[in-house]
């Protein structure tokens, strides 16, 4: 069966009627948006990881408010928000849009909050090698919104942090605060 037709299917089986002017095209106009939407299952992450020295830098290196739109893998449904992106360089750096770049391949995918931030930092470490990385995202699961519980104001916040920012008090400490400001 063709992906168009399985759409129309769909239309059908919650009681539309797929051949009304407004819905003629739809299963096409939906091929073509999933293939932007999910577009992080066509890309591999280490691609982008082209790294340049550090010129002996060994601070954070933080990117905030990182826009983030994901699908979620138990409903389908979106939910979106801000992630940042922060790693401790030891001896490399990464082009600061990559870490955008790489929210995004794994956020285009049908995820969950917290694997996200975990590909993130599990890769920035395997890649980097940084002293430590962290993926801290903020978002709005529309499958809390329009279903369910029905929360409308209801913000999960997600973390994943490895090296120093996990192992060190004081190093965690400064980067929520630099993300606070």
């Amino acid at each position: 069966m063709k992906s168009t037709e399985i759409i129309t299917a769909m239309l059908n089986a919650i009681g539309e009627d797929p051949d009304r002017e407004g819905l003629i095209d739809t299963p096409n106009r939906i091929i073509r948006s999933w293939a932007e939407i999910y577009s992080g299952y066509e890309k591999d992450p280490f691609e982008i990881f082209r790294t340049f020295t550090s010129d002996g830098y060994d601070q954070i290196v933080l990117l905030r408010d990182i826009e983030l739109y994901s699908m979620c893998e138990h409903h389908m449904l979106p939910f979106f928000g801000k992630a940042h992106v922060a790693y401790i360089p030891d001896g490399k750096v990464l082009g600061i849009s990559k870490l955008a770049r790489l929210v995004d391949i794994y956020a285009r995918r049908l995820q969950i909050q917290e694997r996200i931030g975990d590909q993130v930092t599990g890769d920035l470490m395997k890649y980097l090698q940084p002293k430590g990385a962290a993926c801290i995202i903020e978002a709005t699961h529309m499958c809390m919104r329009m279903r369910g519980v029905g929360k409308q104001n209801s913000i999960m916040v997600t973390s994943s942090m490895q090296g120093a920012f996990r192992d060190q008090e004081s190093t965690r400490q400064e980067l929520l605060q630099l993300i606070k400001h």
